[in-house]
């Protein structure tokens, strides 16, 4: 599996841990980690594509 591909999967998880926890702090800290791997995969496809 691609790097990217799998961080954006690890996002989606953190997505929905969010979405399924009574406890806002760790709500709030999953959709912050999922926006961090967000950023992370597409940082990733951008240096991906520089080197071609």
């Amino acid at each position: 599996m691609k790097m990217a591909k799998a961080i954006r999967q690890q996002a989606a998880t953190a997505e929905r841990v969010a979405v399924n926890t009574a406890d806002t702090y760790v709500a709030g800290q999953m959709r912050t980690l999922a926006q961090a791997f967000k950023i992370q995969a597409e940082i990733i496809k951008k240096n991906k594509k520089k080197k071609k």
